[in-house]
Formats: structure tokens, sequence, C-alpha cells
């Protein structure tokens, strides 16, 4: 197929098609006039770059995991030690949503006085935020812990507006 049904199919554009090529990532079987022209195979083969990347791999992770016929080679502790990744990031999220979530709905008269938008806001300046996201850290390669426990529960959910719900006519 030709590069263009390869970028219908895929979602994945000509020049990342080409980018990839350049990389050897993928490889065209050959160039018919300015088209190059791929295997049916490649599909497979842009579906494992695709859920590397989408589980935070590095192109040089995703190529390592491809032999050179294309065939997937995987690295099943790699892939354990990016699944704890994806956890801790999980749970760093989660705790972040629920600062945020209780500071929206806090009672107490301005957020400086919130015991959990505090927190929300040193964790912040400390760039755990930051690490949480994938960014370097700046002074260490240490991931502290994003933690807003310990915040006093206003009964955010009564607070919360309740979604309408719709009536049958």
């Amino acid at each position: 197929m030709d590069i263009s049904e390869v970028a219908r199919r895929t979602g994945v554009p000509a020049s990342t098609l080409r980018y990839y090529e350049n990389r050897g990532l993928i490889t065209s079987l050959a160039k018919k006039g300015l088209r190059r022209k791929f295997a049916s195979s490649v599909l497979e083969q842009l579906a494992l770059i695709a859920l590397g990347r989408a589980a935070g791999l590095s192109l040089d992770e995703v190529q390592a995991m491809l032999t050179p016929s294309g065939k997937p080679n995987i690295d099943r502790q790699l892939l354990a030690a990016k699944a704890d990744q994806i956890d801790q990031m999980i749970s760093q999220l989660s705790a972040v949503r629920r600062g945020l979530r209780h500071a929206a709905v806090c009672p107490a008269p301005s957020h400086a006085e919130c015991p959990t938008f505090k927190r929300l806001l040193k964790a912040a300046a400390s760039g755990a935020l930051n690490r949480v996201r994938g960014e370097s850290p700046l002074k260490s390669d240490k991931k502290p812990s994003v933690t807003l426990q310990g915040s006093v529960r206003h009964s955010p959910a009564a607070a919360r507006p309740k979604p309408a719900r719709r009536q049958r006519t």
C-alpha cells in the first residue's frame, strides 16, 4: 500500500511515516514515482509504535523493541518498569485531582486559608507537579510523592452541584 493509504488507515501523517522510516522504525518496500510503498505489516509496527508512545516510551526504546525485520521483540522488564511509573503517575495525579476538587468547593473564606489548597501549592512550588507530568526535576532525581492527605473534609459532595436529570417525555 502506498504512503497515503497507510496514513489514512492509521491516522499517522505522511511526514511522520517518512520520519519513522528515516529513523529505521519502519521500512518501505520501494518507491513508485515519488510515493513510498509499504507492506501491510507496517500497520502492526505502527500500532506498536503508537502503543509505546502512549505508554511514554521514547522512540529509541520503541525501536529497541523492533527487530530489523519489523517483528516485535518486547523487553518485558522495560514494560513492567513503565507500568510502575504509570501507576505512580496515576496515584499522584489522583491526589492532585482530589486537591483541586476540594479547593473548588472548600468553604474556607479564601483559598489561602484552606490547608488542602496550601499543600497543593507547596507541591507545585517544589516541582513535584512538573515531575508528575514527566518533566525533569531541576534539583533532584527523586520523585517526591504528591500527598494531599490529612485535609479537612468539608463534605465537597454536598456542595458540588448535581447534574440535572433528563425527564422522559
